[in-house]
């Protein structure tokens, strides 16, 4: 009996590759020490768990740098070459740094935000949260099985529903928080289902072993396989914040903290692709036919209603900003949707899909560089109206000329030539598929989005009406600011590395 024991226990015993997975249990572990060190430090100190956050957050998206010389796997299935939970290859690399170079971003943002604030957010509470979010965010694209998958997912969402909701006696932000939880929690059942279809017509939860197997399946189970394909990837649409799925972004966006806004816009985007692509193009490649056309389609409705939305945000209203910038997050997500779908009609997937890892690059650097001058501007104009950016080039030139060039990188004008070679990209994954008319109603999106982009940058320049201030910013404003500038003039400069940065290591 002892000898039978021994092998099943040598067998459920695994080495664990802590280098690979190193970088979200570095974030995680620094939640942690944030969340204890908050019951130490006393209230004039809590500043520090901040510069502790960001420091974590740095040497998280440090430690990436070791696991460039090769994939490293983890958490493997004993006896099955190639099965393992957890994978380290060059597309979780590119998004795990994309996700925690936008936490860091969020969180340079965030130190000045609780300054303001004056206690009106808890601090350790609110770095312990954010923490978290980004650990289950960089767990996700490393994750290689359907349970590690919703449960990353899960992770980078529970946190950011309290966090949307952190403003004590602010209905404003509980009713954001309240909408934000009850869509998400409804797609996240939904999901779960279809995982569950998937486990019962498949008998495996490993992302390449359903791949195999989905083929399959008992033709008296293929309705049940059908329906689970579908509803897996419904909840990863949600979180892509994909039309009909996007109706809690703009008042989400208005009641969260700004650097939460931020977060979400870029970080959850990050979350949602990365879940859709892995599931879709990994897990159910030969159900294509099924979630190719649906995709594009999802895509099309989604750049439409987002840009459409955008367009329809006055300059006076209150927080029309942000609301611009919501709305704005729902067309660039049906933007990162047309590769995914191209990648179900493509005979190279993998090119389509190094296209939407570019285009969330992009997006990424510039769209934060934008929620960093609302941050600015917010400080002294609380209701952060289109028209509180009139004249700003009389009074912050240069925040001003860098919010312009952000605006036409999300527009796809020069000088923002990394933003017009993403969507140049983009509209060749869809020709190269071809999905000509999935191109058409691009380019009708791209011309809409140009008039509120270049409407807003036109108002930075006009005479200032009234009394005018010079926005100070503080030194981590200052630095997110910067950075996301000279990485967009940087990649302007030489927009193929992005793509050459994102290809490569799916497959």
């Amino acid at each position: 009996m002892s000898a039978l024991v021994q092998p099943l226990a040598a067998s459920a015993v695994q080495s664990v590759d802590w280098l690979a997975i190193a970088p979200p249990t570095l974030t995680a572990v620094t939640a942690l020490v944030v969340l204890v060190a908050d019951l130490f430090v006393p209230a004039a100190r809590k500043p520090v768990l901040g510069w502790v956050s960001v420091t974590g957050l740095a040497a998280s998206a440090l430690l990436l740098l070791p696991l460039l010389d090769g994939d490293r796997s983890t958490f493997c299935r004993p006896g099955g070459a190639g099965v393992c939970s957890y994978t380290a290859d060059h597309f979780a690399l590119v998004i795990q740094f994309l996700v925690l170079g936008g936490a860091l971003l969020a969180a340079l943002l965030s130190v000045t935000a609780l300054e303001d604030a004056r206690g009106g957010l808890p601090e350790g509470e609110y770095w312990f949260l954010l923490l978290s979010s980004a650990a289950g965010a960089a767990l996700l694209p490393a994750s290689r099985d359907l349970a590690t998958l919703i449960v990353a997912l899960e992770v980078a969402s529970l946190p950011a529903f309290a966090l949307v909701g952190l403003r004590h006696g602010d209905r404003k932000s509980s009713d954001a928080a309240l909408k934000f939880f009850l869509s998400s929690v409804t797609a996240t059942a939904v999901s779960l289902l279809g995982v569950s279809f998937v486990y019962a017509t498949t008998g495996t939860l490993y992302l390449t072993q359903v791949a195999d197997r989905l083929p399959h399946v008992d033709a008296q189970f293929h309705t049940l396989a059908q329906t689970g394909v579908v509803l897996t990837l419904i909840g990863f649409a949600f979180k892509l914040a994909a039309a009909p799925f996007h109706f809690w972004v703009p008042d989400t966006y208005v009641g969260a903290p700004l650097p939460i806004a931020a977060y979400l816009s870029v970080v959850g985007k990050a979350v949602g692709f990365t879940g859709l692509i892995l599931a879709a193009v990994v897990a159910f490649p030969s159900y294509a036919d099924v979630w190719g056309p649906a995709l594009a389609v999802l895509a099309a409705l989604t750049m439409t209603v987002g840009n459409v939305g955008a367009l329809r945000q006055q300059a006076t209203r209150a927080y029309g900003a942000v609301r611009l910038l919501a709305w704005s997050s729902v067309g660039q997500a049906g933007y990162l949707l047309v590769p995914i779908a191209a990648a179900g009609h493509a005979k190279d997937a993998q090119k389509a899909i190094g296209s939407t890892v570019a285009y969330a690059l992009m997006y990424a650097a510039v769209n934060l560089g934008a929620f960093a001058v609302a941050a600015l501007v917010g400080r002294t104009r609380t209701r952060n109206r289109l028209t509180d950016y009139r004249g700003l080039y009389a009074t912050n030139p240069v925040t001003a000329l860098l919010l312009a060039f952000f605006l036409l990188c999300l527009a796809g004008l020069p000088p923002g030539i990394i933003g017009l070679f993403a969507k140049v990209t983009v509209f060749a994954a869809a020709v190269d598929a071809g999905l000509g008319w999935l191109a058409v109603v691009m380019a009708v999106n791209v011309v809409i989005a140009l008039y509120y982009y270049l409407q807003w940058a036109a108002l930075l320049f006009r005479a200032p009406e009234g009394a005018t201030a010079r926005h100070r910013a503080p030194a981590p404003l200052t630095a997110a600011i910067t950075l996301t500038g000279l990485i967009g003039i940087a990649l302007s400069g030489a927009p193929q590395l992005v793509l050459r940065f994102a290809s490569g290591g799916l497959f």
